[in-house]
């Protein structure tokens, strides 16, 4: 372990044992006083207070998901499989409790998902559909300004991914985020059985690594498959029903950016100017 990763480890320590040292270091992170990783990617355009696109012209690839939920309504059942799918290719583990669960890809009701917007004489048939939630790998990404070993990155496309290495779990990526997007690993999911089995890993998909206990994890838009040419697991699940798009939005031909000219969406917490890449057709 060289000098700065202990340095880290230390600092974190500090601040978890501290309590009320923690916010300050995090907002030290925030603030850009320690060097971060967000200008790694494609864009580096500031934040705009009302959660509206930049002016300047957009370059590169930024990728992106519209998630259908009406289509999700009429496909019952379909948001479980794409969940199932997803937890079962990136070996996320099930813990059998809310308290350690660990999400890449669930499903929320509408009022948890948006909170700022008005419920107000609200829409019930609206409240009753099943919502996808998911990481919105931001443009302009909280979470990787608070890491402070770049164990969150973002990459080239604008997708924004995790190391598992790199994490020392001090959990500031968790404070970070605005959306509840990144789940921490109390207890450890390679933990095995009597008969040497893995106890929360029912199926496992030895092309993807496992993690350890004190590592955050979150949905990567299927980083190892898009390496592959391949679509994540979830959109290729929702093919069917066309009830997911994704691609690159900064490609004006691209299915995505046409979809989003031509239907209404709407983003999960747009006033904070992180620019999610998530967007939902309802």
């Amino acid at each position: 372990m060289d000098m700065k990763r202990r340095n880290l480890l230390k600092i974190a320590g500090m601040s978890a044992i501290a309590g009320v040292a923690a916010p300050s270091a995090l907002n030290l992170l925030m603030k850009g006083n320690v060097q971060a990783s967000s200008s790694a990617g494609h864009s580096d355009s500031p934040s705009d207070a009302h959660g509206e696109m930049p002016a300047e012209k957009p370059t590169g690839v930024r990728l992106g998901l519209a998630i259908d939920v009406k289509k999700f309504a009429e496909n019952k059942g379909l948001a479980e499989k794409c969940v199932a799918a997803c937890h079962q290719i990136h070996n996320v583990p099930d813990f059998g409790n809310p308290k350690d669960e660990i999400k890449w890809l669930w499903i929320e009701k509408f009022e948890n998902l948006f909170p700022d917007h008005s419920h107000y004489k609200k829409n019930e048939e609206l409240h009753q559909l099943p919502f996808l939630a998911v990481c919105n790998h931001c443009d302009d990404p909280p979470c990787v300004r608070a890491c402070p070993t770049k164990a969150t990155f973002k990459a080239a496309n604008g997708a924004v991914i995790m190391d598992f290495h790199r994490c020392i779990g001090c959990r500031f990526c968790m404070a970070a985020c605005p959306y509840g997007a990144r789940s921490f690993n109390w207890r450890s999911p390679r933990e095995k059985d009597a008969n040497g089995k893995l106890k929360f890993i029912k199926d496992l998909n030895e092309k993807f690594p496992t993690r350890m206990r004190g590592v955050v994890e979150k949905c990567n838009f299927c980083a190892e498959r898009l390496a592959e040419n391949l679509p994540p697991k979830c959109v290729e699940i929702a093919a069917s029903a066309q009830a997911m798009y994704f691609g690159d939005m900064n490609d004006p031909h691209s299915e995505i950016s046409k979809v989003l000219k031509t239907k209404f969406t709407i983003q999960r917490k747009p006033a904070l100017g992180t620019l999610p890449s998530v967007f939902y057709i309802i």
